[in-house]
């Protein structure tokens, strides 16, 4: 994980406060992302998916501020495409033509049905289509950053770690904001972005815990 970009980075100012009437958290002190795969981690209801919404521009903070250096992609959990589309349409229809065709070779690996119509895929595999699109959006010499909410819902421990392998690979001009429930204490995340008591705070570097079963006891 790069320390420093100066095209690239999420810095969130000491104060930002996010909510819709009320405040659900704000940040003690500033935090700076920069690329590579940061974990947003809180208990259902703390406030994930509104930081998301508040650092792509859809929702106002209540207070402070924040700047995103990078082109900005929001993912959300209720992302969906025409029902009677299948995946290899809507890839073609979104991607460039070198990027359709590895978002289709991934598509295998992840046993995607590529030609089944959208609707009638299972969630999990809806999933898929919207993390493929997201991933293969992301363009060489240019600055991304993507915020992910909730991108393994649905998804079996195979596909999870496809993805994972190839965010590792792919982390040059890459700053990707995960918010999940990890579902193995051994999940390992160099850096987590913690929302817990009302605090957001950023937990990294060589005294921070590294590993989910460290880091679920520090979540209220």
């Amino acid at each position: 994980m790069k320390l420093s970009d100066e095209n690239l980075s999420v810095g969130i100012s000491g104060g930002l406060s996010i909510g819709y009437q009320e405040s659900l958290a704000e940040a003690d002190r500033d935090i700076e992302l920069c690329s590579g795969t940061h974990y947003l981690l809180a208990r259902n209801g703390r406030g994930k998916t509104t930081l998301l919404r508040t650092l792509a521009g859809v929702l106002k903070p209540l207070g402070g501020s924040y700047q995103c250096r990078g082109r900005c992609q929001l993912l959300s959990e209720d992302l969906v495409f025409d029902r009677e589309l299948p995946p290899r349409v809507i890839f073609k229809s979104l991607l460039k033509k070198d990027d359709c065709k590895q978002a289709l070779e991934l598509a295998g690996q992840l046993e995607l049905d590529v030609d089944k119509p959208y609707g009638k895929l299972s969630t999990g595999n809806k999933r898929k289509v919207a993390l493929l699109i997201a991933e293969f959006s992301v363009q060489d010499g240019r600055s991304d950053i993507l915020l992910l909410d909730e991108p393994f819902t649905g998804l079996d421990a195979f596909a999870r770690e496809l993805f994972q392998d190839l965010w590792a690979k792919r982390q040059d001009g890459v700053l990707r904001l995960v918010s999940c429930h990890p579902d193995f204490d051994s999940m390992e995340m160099e850096s987590s972005v913690l929302i817990s008591d009302g605090k957001i705070v950023h937990l990294f570097g060589e005294d921070a815990p590294k590993q989910w079963g460290d880091l679920k006891t520090q979540l209220n």
